[in-house]
């Protein structure tokens, strides 16, 4: 097997927890660059634009270029892009998810929508959800960014993406197509991004459902890094198992991980 020399890595709770960058992060991501390894920091949460990101981990002290920066905002343009260049859709979601789509030449319009795509937002209208509920009654493909069901918010927990869905859902008997994690398109998009091939690359993430199931899925080696949502002890209560476990990114280990890729 060829070395590793690509990597893919979740944000939260890899990168960032909460508002607070992780220590070791930004070393780790200085060793990526000073061996010339390609990365892209991967976040299931479609709000926000690479750009917008890039100022996110600039103040907390990380310097990475928006290009290194992949969203499932981005993903989900890619792939409606793929299936339908120049289509029509009605979209619920913040700038991340619209500024992708108008990139790729979508038409965002309240007026017979080929699709209803839903993304993260704080901002959720019972009159734009009623809206949508309607057009993929009428007949729209309905697409939704990511299935994840909360998230952190400032006193507690929100409604996420998932959520949101399932309510549509339940209205219409439609279930919604998710493209991001553990979607395995997200990786292989992103994969294409960085010119990469799944043999000589790896995902780095801290939820098992999600991150590392997407990473086996899609033909990647796996590390878990506990820093975030799942513990050592939990791991064992699924069928399937990272590569390697990492206390935090920290701890990843190129040289190992090289060594071992060529194994």
């Amino acid at each position: 097997m060829d070395a590793i020399k690509h990597y893919l890595m979740d944000m939260d709770g890899v990168i960032v927890r909460g508002t607070e960058l992780i220590p070791g992060v930004a070393d780790f991501i200085q060793r990526l660059r000073a061996q010339d390894m390609p990365f892209l920091i991967l976040t299931n949460n479609s709000q926000y634009t690479p750009r917008d990101l890039q100022v996110r981990l600039a103040y907390l002290g990380l310097d990475v270029p928006p290009e290194a920066i992949f969203t499932s905002a981005l993903a989900t343009a890619q792939f409606l892009h793929d299936q339908r260049p120049g289509g029509r859709a009605y979209v619920i979601g913040e700038s991340g998810l619209t500024t992708a789509l108008h990139d790729l030449g979508y038409i965002l319009t309240d007026q017979d929508p080929e699709y209803v795509v839903l993304g993260e937002t704080t901002t959720y209208s019972f009159e734009r959800i009623t809206y949508a509920i309607r057009f993929v009654e009428a007949g729209a493909r309905f697409i939704a960014t990511n299935p994840d069901v909360m998230g952190p918010g400032q006193g507690g927990i929100v409604p996420a993406t998932g959520a949101v869905a399932a309510l549509i859902s339940a209205a219409t008997g439609v279930k919604p197509y998710y493209v991001g994690k553990p979607n395995p398109l997200m990786m292989r998009t992103a994969l294409r991004k960085m010119d990469a091939h799944s043999e000589n690359s790896v995902m780095i993430g801290d939820r098992m459902d999600t991150d590392i199931i997407a990473g086996i899925e899609s033909g990647l080696r796996t590390v878990l890094v506990l820093t975030g949502v799942t513990s050592r002890a939990q791991i064992e209560r699924f069928p399937y198992r990272p590569t390697w476990v990492c206390e935090s990114l920290a701890d990843v280990d190129l040289e190992l991980t090289y060594a071992l890729g060529k194994a």
